[in-house]
């Protein structure tokens, strides 16, 4: 087994953080994966995890993801994630959120962040009494969800030309897995294009409520991957796409917006010897944090949607460079943004 120091030495990050304030029942882990492209950029994630080294891995491999996100997106940031781990008892929020942002502030600027998975931009304002390195308050940027939507949309219709040589998605069959404040949108944005949509959430009503709009049909959420579709759309949690999935999956595409789908590196390979066109999530996702370039850099709207617009070429580009190279994408999107962190090093 590798010891810490070896993980994040493979993995490449500069600095973890191991916070806690028992009075105010907060524990995080806030991980530094590079600042090579400007401070780290990442959301706070607030889950129940089933241990420690759970919440550890995901910060880790969050935050790396982070890093490729940013760089394929060219965006001036760099890489990190904080993960707070939710324990069994009630949540005094504000006592909760503050801690969390006094250790944010003692970073000096080299972490900013911004709602995730479990928050909300109300506890990022809870965090800016503590600290000015937070983004997503309310009234600032706007809800990024449609943005997330809007990309992985794009991204979508990209492995539709690679794949068919269109990227009409009129009459295609989707198979979207989470129906939250992203995937509901998304399913919203491909019935518009024309794809008919096989939907499923782990909460019932939220997977109702999609169809019963959209007119798409309800599965298990333990046959989603298995449904007949053309493109199977992962937009919950990460990790989705273990052994089982990769061997019975039975679309031709996989574009989703949730962080993380691959289990492992090894199951983009596996998807790749089946024939499987995979979009890695940190091309396809990137919509979401290129909304937020409106208060980080004071971008326009039409730039935002220009930018947003693009992730279509990123997505050609990563998915041809996969080609040439006979890799599975996500190595050939992780090529790309290394390509982009040794310029800036280089140029530094």
């Amino acid at each position: 087994m590798k010891s810490v120091f070896e993980t994040l030495a493979a993995m490449g990050h500069e600095q973890v953080l191991f916070c806690a304030d028992e009075p105010a029942g907060y524990r995080a882990i806030i991980a530094i994966h590079s600042t090579a492209l400007g401070p780290a950029l990442g959301g706070t994630r607030l889950l129940g995890y089933a241990s420690d080294e759970e919440a550890l891995v995901d910060a880790l491999r969050l935050s790396r993801g982070m890093t490729y996100k940013n760089a394929l997106a060219g965006m001036d940031v760099g890489g990190g994630k904080a993960v707070i781990l939710r324990g069994a008892g009630p949540l005094d929020r504000e006592r909760l959120f503050r801690a969390h942002g006094r250790f944010i502030e003692r970073l000096g600027g080299r972490f900013i962040t911004g709602e995730d998975v479990g928050t909300t931009p109300a506890d990022m304002e809870l965090i800016r009494r503590e600290t000015r390195h937070v983004k997503g308050l309310a009234g600032e940027g706007g809800d990024p969800s449609p943005w997330t939507a809007r990309g992985v949309l794009r991204a979508i219709q990209a492995a539709a030309r690679h794949r068919w040589g269109s990227d009409d998605l009129a009459g295609r069959t989707v198979a979207l897995q989470g129906c939250g404040s992203v995937g509901g949108r998304l399913a919203a944005e491909l019935r518009r294009a024309g794809a008919r949509l096989l939907v499923t959430d782990v909460a019932p009503d939220r997977a109702r409520h999609v169809a019963a709009e959209l007119g798409a049909t309800v599965v298990p959420p333990d046959a989603i991957a298995s449904a007949q579709a053309d493109i199977f759309a992962p937009c919950a949690l990460g990790g989705v796409l273990d052994d089982r999935a990769v061997r019975e999956l039975r679309a031709e595409i996989v574009a989703g917006a949730a962080n993380n789908q691959l289990l492992e590196p090894r199951h983009g390979e596996a998807l790749a010897a089946r024939g499987v066109l995979y979009v890695p999530d940190v091309v396809a996702n990137a919509g979401g944090v290129l909304s937020g370039g409106a208060d980080l850099f004071g971008w326009s709207r039409a730039e935002v949607e220009r930018r947003v617009h693009a992730i279509y070429d990123t997505v050609l580009r990563v998915l041809e460079m996969a080609a040439a190279d006979g890799a599975p994408p996500a190595l050939a999107a992780e090529r790309l943004a290394e390509q982009r962190l040794r310029g800036r090093a280089a140029a530094g």
